[in-house]
């Protein structure tokens, strides 16, 4: 049988998954086959608003575009496949984590959605690390909660259940209010050895609130925590109408537990497994590093979560990865311009980052900052880029490009420090992927030397965390089991990637640029406190 045809059979028997994922700005769904590659894809542009100084997302806009992601996918079945889509095996839903979606007795949301991208919850973050001696961040859904109870917001006491925006789609469409693991772990602290919230915490808590007199206990309005692998209910007749509405879509099929992008993103770059980490880099750049066991002492630089199997992942986040970068190379493509030249982008972006190579291993001792935003890492509440040198600074444009590019890196490594040097976390491998790494060789390179650790490039994201929610929604047809030897051989197996170890002169230059990164914050905090 011809693979097109293969395809078609596969499509009209159901043996597929979809996963379908959230993102800040686009809505995307992927439908895989047996093999676990793509079959087709769909997506939809979207964008938070700002409302009453709140970052949300209309209820309507949620399902508007869940409804188009969907409808965009089917189109493309059809166009490409020939027959139309009308039953899958499996589906995901994967979204943004964190944030703060809360529903009364009747399922009806009692106040906006509150996102990941405020920051209106210090007090109640500050507060609530203090009493578990756990790092919460002031995204996380508690936080949110916590933050609500001390403004004496009337809508909490007729809270009946706490949702992150996966949680809440799944519900919608299964009817079951569950939680993957890692999903769950952005809301409230997991205990991984039990695999679900942590009991004391959630007493903690309870015992915090007390005096407010509220009719639920914390525990009650949470959802459930499974793991992944475990059927997480079906696909309802009122759900596919939902994903739906011409009614194409049949129901019954089986649904995977609802994953945040960070589980998702791991899953995709196939770095769920003990001792493994993937850095992405973007608008923020950060790193997931899966862990052996709990870290020895608390650390508010670190977010402490979970893989979707439950193991606990260390979080670097940083707010600024690229911006500043990227609007350096578009400058001096403005010069090509200006001169006469028309350069194509990749190639400018490829000839500007390859001169990097040509500089002096600390970049000549030139010093910037590429925080457009605050940098909670290095304790900035906000941020002016910068670039520095000396009389004795190497002034060229090798070293220039090199102090950008290990600017982009600088506060991932003071992040990473924490874990490597000060908690001596271990790691047998690094997956990089993002803008950052599409020339080959170079920011590949400079993060082997920033992290001392082999770093690996290749074509493991595929679609991104769509694809990776298709991949838990096939684990789940597939049994569960160990989720990190599955995807090692049933995904992963024949994957090409390449692989840097550091070069032990650049792992020297990198640690020289960092003593001068870390002694020049107080001119960017100047810099910050001035302009």
């Amino acid at each position: 049988m011809d693979q097109v045809n293969a395809a078609r059979d596969v499509i009209v028997s159901g043996d597929t998954a979809l996963g379908i994922e959230f993102g800040s700005t686009r809505i995307k769904a992927v439908l895989i086959g047996p093999d676990q590659q793509p079959l087709a894809t769909g997506g939809f542009e979207w964008q938070s608003k700002l409302v009453d100084g709140k970052w949300t997302y209309d209820d309507d806009a949620i399902w508007a575009g869940l409804r188009a992601a969907y409808a965009d996918l089917a189109a493309n079945v059809s166009a490409t496949h020939g027959v139309a889509l009308e039953r899958v095996g499996a589906f995901g839903i994967s979204a943004m984590m964190h944030g703060y979606l809360a529903f009364d007795k009747a399922g009806s949301l009692l106040v906006p959605f509150r996102t990941w991208q405020n920051t209106i919850t210090g007090e109640a973050a500050g507060v609530l690390t203090a009493l578990f001696q756990h790092n919460i961040p002031q995204r996380w859904s508690v936080a949110h909660l916590y933050q609500a109870i001390l403004g004496d917001e009337a809508h909490v006491a007729d809270i009946d259940f706490l949702a992150t925006l996966a949680v809440y789609v799944h519900w919608r469409l299964t009817g079951e209010r569950v939680a993957g693991v890692g999903d769950a772990s952005g809301m409230f602290p997991i205990d991984t050895t039990s695999g679900a919230f942590d009991q004391a915490m959630l007493a903690q808590f309870d015992d915090l609130v007390a005096d407010k007199g509220y009719p639920w206990k914390t525990a009650d309005i949470l959802p459930a925590v499974l793991p992944a692998g475990r059927p997480a209910g079906a696909l309802t007749a009122e759900g596919a109408r939902l994903l739906d509405p011409t009614g194409m879509l049949q129901p019954g099929a089986v649904a995977a537990p609802p994953e945040g992008d960070a589980g998702t993103g791991m899953v995709a770059t196939n770095s769920v497994a003990r001792r493994t980490a993937n850095v992405s880099a973007g608008t923020s750049i950060f790193a997931m590093v899966v862990l052996e066991g709990p870290l020895k002492q608390l650390h508010e630089q670190i977010d402490l979560v979970t893989t979707p199997a439950g193991d606990l992942v260390a979080m670097a986040h940083c707010n600024n990865g690229t911006v500043d970068l990227n609007a350096w190379v578009s400058l001096f493509g403005q010069v090509g311009a200006a001169l006469g030249a028309q350069v194509d982008a990749n190639a400018l972006f490829e000839t500007l980052y390859r001169a990097a190579l040509e500089g002096d291993a600390d970049g000549g001792g030139m010093l910037a900052y590429n925080y457009l935003a605050g940098e909670h890492v290095t304790g900035l509440e906000a941020g002016r880029p910068l670039f520095v040198r000396t009389p004795a600074s190497t002034f060229t444009l090798a070293n220039f490009m090199r102090t950008h590019l290990f600017s982009s890196l600088g506060a991932l490594r003071v992040g990473m420090d924490v874990l490597l040097k000060d908690e001596g976390v271990q790691l047998d491998s690094m997956f990089a992927h993002g803008g950052l790494f599409k020339t080959k060789g170079v920011a590949q390179g400079f993060l082997a030397a920033a992290m001392d650790t082999p770093v690996s490039v290749g074509d493991l994201a595929g679609e991104g965390g769509a694809w990776g929610m298709a991949l838990l929604a096939s684990f789940v047809r597939a049994g569960g089991g160990d989720l990190a030897a599955w995807l090692a051989t049933e995904v992963f197996a024949g994957a090409e990637v390449e692989t840097m170890t550091p070069v032990q002169a650049d792992v020297e230059g990198f640690d020289t640029f960092m003593e001068r990164y870390r002694a020049g914050l107080v001119i960017e905090r100047t810099a910050v406190d001035s302009l």
